[in-house]
């Protein structure tokens, strides 16, 4: 790895200090120096690379099931970034585009009753995703805010707490459990996967639409991210287990706010459900990167395409 030892020791003691603040709420990090040394420093040397060949914002997508590590692994990545190359990095998440509570009602009303559940495609503002790494990607680039979403109200933050983004990044970091994700074949959609699907979308009415979102407005989206980081968990099982272990942090830093129940949990990864088992299929296959986490919660392996 190109890296001096001066560098190195910077990266480390950043990296460590940052860890450390994470563990307070989570299981603690296993291998800390080799995960640093076998994942996060090749994929920080990939993006780099991939900045000095166009020398233009690279926009990096990081997908992956609920609680599979996106967002500590956007923050990892932004230290290395910054400490070994020098690249300023601006993270943002497709949640903090979720549609407003009041959108979603509407949308409850007039499609179907499960659009007023935030997660699958339809229930993000795609206009604002696409206008916003459209201006990041700008080469006159002018200041902007980026929303902010608090999951524990279900609703958008005020403006005054969005992002700042005064300066323009050199890379981007667009996060989100269906980044990438691809539309399903028509015949696909027939079978209901769950008693979600089973007993609240009888019509497939939801179905079609969501398929139908991802093919007319994310996969404009999608275009523009230069590479794709695919974290693939063992299987959608741990999926639940993973989303837990966030709500029980979401419960300490909510303060008050409304959060949910096992069984509240388990209703809502079903919305999830059907994506996350396609995209385990296609994006092992179509992503520049893939890491393979284990059953323990912890990058197991890394693949690059």
């Amino acid at each position: 790895m190109h890296i001096n030892k001066l560098d190195y020791q910077k990266v480390k003691n950043k990296y460590l200090k940052f860890i450390k603040s994470q563990e307070v709420l989570s299981e603690p990090f296993r291998n800390k120096i080799g995960q640093l040394n076998n994942f996060y420093l090749p994929l920080s040397k990939m993006i780099n690379d991939t900045y000095l060949k166009k020398k233009t914002t690279q926009v990096i997508g990081l997908a992956g099931g609920q609680g599979s590590g996106k967002s500590t692994i956007s923050k990892i990545l932004k230290i290395v970034l910054k400490e070994n190359y020098n690249l300023e990095t601006v993270i943002f998440s497709i949640d903090d585009f979720y549609k407003t509570l009041k959108e979603r009602k509407i949308m409850s009303k007039n499609i179907s009753p499960l659009f007023l559940t935030r997660g699958v495609p339809g229930t993000h503002n795609t206009k604002m995703i696409f206008d916003c790494i459209k201006k990041l990607k700008n080469k006159k680039f002018k200041k902007l805010i980026i929303p902010k979403f608090n999951k524990a109200i279900d609703d958008r933050k005020s403006k005054k707490n969005w992002l700042k983004v005064l300066k323009k990044p050199q890379i981007v970091i667009f996060e989100g459990w269906c980044v990438g994700v691809e539309q399903q074949k028509k015949k696909d959609l027939l079978i209901a996967i769950n008693d979600l699907e089973k007993h609240q979308d009888k019509k497939l009415i939801w179905r079609n639409r969501v398929n139908q979102e991802i093919k007319n407005n994310y996969k404009k989206i999608f275009y523009l991210i230069d590479k794709i980081i695919f974290l693939k968990v063992p299987s959608f099982k741990y999926v639940f287990k993973w989303r837990l272990l966030q709500e029980k942090k979401l419960i300490v830093t909510s303060k008050g706010n409304k959060t949910m129940s096992d069984n509240q949990i388990k209703k809502f990864i079903m919305f999830y459900e059907r994506l996350t088992k396609h995209m385990l299929k296609t994006l092992t296959y179509k992503a520049d990167s893939v890491i393979k986490i284990d059953n323990n919660h912890r990058l197991k392996s890394i693949k690059f395409y």
